[in-house]
């Protein structure tokens, strides 16, 4: 590459994000990681109720995990590229692998089901509920960042909300199980309705992060 076709690249770059074309860039990048990572609890849930076979779940799941590894990496490569962010590049950092957290403790509950799972899984149906509900308010709040970063919290909160039921669902379910004879199912349900819970909590980072990005934007 020539010196003035690089210099032209960097203006073109910085041109871009003087208008806010790579802020929502960044965005619409986070924003496609959290669906790939939804995609992954529908598919979670459908073993759970019992629409989809657990051994061609483990398959699918597969696949979404390797989108959602494409989608971090292009985030990442677009990070180290643009000349402005929307938030914190270190918490858009930190956003993004909380959201590929969630996923691969999705990935490992659906292996686990396959592997050992109790032959009823309607324990789990509400709490991946919850964390698909939480899910579609973090892209909520994703979207808000640039357009209406007042009403990110609002989201935030919301998603904070859902991961708090999975925390109150996992706890109910777990007591429900343990109420009954101590046999081998009741062993695998507690293992897990654990990596359920450490789904909740992965994504509370998420929102945390996002949160916290927010704050020191406001400052």
């Amino acid at each position: 590459m020539s010196g003035a076709d690089g210099r032209a690249r960097r203006f073109l770059r910085a041109w871009d994000d003087v208008r806010g074309r790579s802020g929502r860039r960044v965005v619409d990048l986070v924003r496609h990681q959290v669906a790939v990572v939804r995609a992954g609890a529908v598919l979670a849930r459908s073993t759970a109720t019992g629409e989809i076979e657990r051994s061609v779940a483990r398959t699918q799941m597969a696949e979404v995990e390797h989108e959602g590894d494409a989608a971090r990496g292009e985030l990442v490569r677009v990070l180290r590229r643009v000349l402005a962010t929307p938030v914190d590049r270190e918490d858009l950092f930190r956003i993004s692998r909380s959201i590929d957290d969630v996923l691969d403790h999705l990935r490992d509950y659906v292996r686990e089901t396959d592997l050992f799972g109790p032959e009823d899984l309607g324990f789990a149906v509400e709490p991946l509920q919850a964390v698909i509900d939480g899910l579609d308010e973090l892209e909520t709040a994703v979207l808000k960042m640039i357009e209406d970063p007042g009403s990110v919290t609002v989201a935030v909160l919301a998603t904070r909300k859902a991961c708090s039921r999975v925390r109150q669902l996992y706890q109910t379910r777990l007591t429900e199980l343990f109420t009954g004879p101590l046999e081998m199912d009741t062993l695998r349900g507690r293992e897990l309705l654990s990596r359920l819970d450490a789904v909740g909590r992965r994504l509370g980072e998420a929102a945390d992060a996002l949160a916290d990005a927010m704050l020191k934007r406001s400052h």
